[in-house]
């Protein structure tokens, strides 16, 4: 196993880690509802959004990949929690124009993803966010995702951060066990009735540590 920072050219691959951990337990996450489009086309537009010139959460450069036998196998992200919602927005605005969306389905896409506001959590000022953890399921069991956590807390100790937080769907128990095991305990919790009749769970709940 060979943990390094995500390339371009794994853009493809990351936009099927960010559908993968938004959905977690569920069948469908923030860029299924968000879009409303066919998984192919969710999934090209994400990957577009991972190699824009506007640098988000779901950015390649913000993105630690698990390689074996140098096959990317699993990956998250791991950035400063500041100001991640307009940049993501700002993103989303980038590969819109570029494919030629118009204004009106911009702003569809803008009101069908606000379903999450009343139950998000994340880091604030001065923590740093881990976020879209997912593995490969062939490569399950493996380990992977306590590497990618430890090397990205390492990330967070070499930017001066003091606290690191992680935010996943309330019922995603691999997930809390996996978080629980690298050392997170519960922070945060909220839940939506609205949320939950869109996604089938609760809402968020939001773990964090001492770096």
């Amino acid at each position: 196993m060979t943990i390094r920072s995500a390339r371009p050219e794994d853009a493809d691959f990351i936009a099927q880690t960010i559908l993968s951990s938004q959905r977690g337990y569920r069948p469908r996450g923030w860029f299924d509802v968000a879009l409303g489009w066919p998984e192919t086309q969710c999934r090209d537009f994400i990957a577009h959004v991972a190699a824009a010139r506007a640098v988000s959460m779901w950015h390649v450069s913000q993105f630690l990949v698990a390689e074996i036998d140098g096959k990317p196998a699993a990956a998250l992200c791991a950035l400063p929690a500041a100001g991640t919602g307009p940049a993501a927005w700002r993103a989303i605005e980038e590969v819109a124009a570029a494919s030629g969306l118009a204004a009106a389905e911009l702003e569809a896409i803008r009101q069908r993803g606000g379903y999450t506001r009343a139950c998000w959590v994340q880091g604030g000022e001065g923590d740093w966010m881990i976020e879209h953890v997912a593995t490969d399921p062939a490569y399950r069991g493996r380990g992977l995702v306590q590497s990618l956590i430890a090397h990205a807390l390492e990330k967070g100790r070499a930017a001066g951060c003091a606290r690191a937080t992680i935010s996943f769907l309330i019922g995603n128990e691999p997930a809390e066990r996996a978080y629980t095991k690298a050392g997170f305990v519960l922070a945060e919790e909220k839940r939506d009735p609205a949320f939950e009749a869109i996604i089938g769970a609760p809402g968020f709940r939001m773990f964090a540590r001492v770096m």
